[in-house]
């Protein structure tokens, strides 16, 4: 949806120190309800595939998907979106574990009493590694060869680092070897899992947007 995407447009460039205006006018015509606070665009990726997986219309309910740039930032988007002086939204959100005091901090600020706390779901390492975990390695070695990309798998595991580490650990730092690879892989991943195979965090993620559906 055209005016999501503007949407969220507007909310970056105001969270990056622009005008607050044109997000606030933007949410009131939508209307945006509901903010999902994401890392970044490989989280958003796989977030988008299962929305149009399980045929949710999530923009047309008023939930705006927003990839932040990095987990140092939901502070900064917490108070731009949240309650009062914010925009009045209902946030949630994706982290990765490493991440949780920071996702914790901005969300409990920015619902200081507020009448509900704000919920967030967090990966076990990183939203990659549960896709890989939930699929297997050898089934994820499949897709990483259908996507064309095997021999640069098999280049990056001869790599002195990678040696000792797990199959899955290697698989989690291939996918970030290459711009733009973590974001492809995002959604390749989600297309691939069995209905009953979606990892916890997500899935509850998707439970809880449906109670603002």
């Amino acid at each position: 949806m055209a005016d999501m995407r503007a949407f969220r447009e507007a909310v970056t460039a105001w969270a990056a120190g622009g005008p607050g205006e044109p997000a606030r006018e933007l949410a009131a015509r939508l209307p945006v309800r509901t903010a999902v606070l994401l890392e970044g665009l490989s989280d958003a990726a796989a977030v988008d595939a299962l929305t149009e997986r399980r045929g949710l219309d999530l923009e047309g309910a008023g939930v705006c998907v927003l990839p932040m740039g990095g987990a140092m930032s939901v502070g900064r988007f917490a108070r731009l979106l949240g309650p009062s002086p914010g925009l009045g939204l209902r946030l949630t959100g994706l982290c990765d574990v490493g991440e949780r005091r920071f996702y914790a901090r901005a969300l409990d600020g920015a619902t200081a009493g507020a009448e509900r706390r704000q919920r967030f779901f967090v990966c076990a390492a990183d939203l990659e590694d549960e896709l890989t975990r939930a699929l297997g390695v050898a089934r994820v070695e499949e897709l990483v060869r259908a996507e064309g990309d095997l021999r640069a798998l098999q280049t990056f595991l001869r790599q002195p680092a990678q040696q000792g580490r797990t199959a899955q650990q290697q698989l989690r730092r291939f996918f970030g070897t290459k711009k733009g690879r973590k974001i492809h892989y995002g959604r390749v991943l989600v297309e691939a899992l069995e209905p009953d195979r979606v990892p916890a965090p997500l899935d509850d993620l998707f439970d809880d947007l449906l109670t603002s559906i």
